[in-house]
């Protein structure tokens, strides 16, 4: 390769050098009281929400339950009861009462002559307080 290399000034060969990565500061706001405020990314609720609620739990009872300000979720097995307080605050912005969580066993199931398991799941019966509701399905 030293052929090409006499093609090139050797006074004015210069290597572009790696930029360096710059961190960005926190950004800061100056209140009318003349407060400074920093700014912290802003967090998507439906994160730390769709870690905990899986989705609605639609059945027959539950449709009963929710007209008396009950509802179900299925949520992941590691929930519990305040993680899920919190998760449907943030996610429907109502204020809950009460939490009773339910642990659903996996059973066994035989089809052809074969044994399976239906896989168990844990749910979440969320009493809201007075006045507050959700819309799981629209009417």
């Amino acid at each position: 390769m030293a052929i090409f290399n006499i093609f090139n000034k050797k006074g004015s060969e210069s290597k572009p050098e790696p930029q360096k990565e710059v961190k960005k500061k926190a950004v800061k706001e100056i209140t009318p009281k003349g407060e400074l405020l920093k700014k912290a990314p802003a967090k998507r609720k439906e994160i730390a929400s769709a870690g905990l609620l899986k989705e609605p739990h639609i059945s027959e009872k539950a449709t009963i339950l929710s007209e008396n300000g009950k509802y179900v979720f299925k949520v992941y097995a590691n929930a519990n009861k305040s993680e899920i307080k919190k998760a449907v605050t943030n996610l429907y912005g109502v204020a809950v009462k009460d939490i009773n969580i339910i642990n659903i066993k996996s059973k066994t199931r035989t089809m052809r002559g074969m044994k399976g398991e239906k896989s168990g799941y844990k749910k979440a019966i969320v009493t809201l307080e007075q006045g507050h509701k959700i819309e799981i399905l629209p009417h």
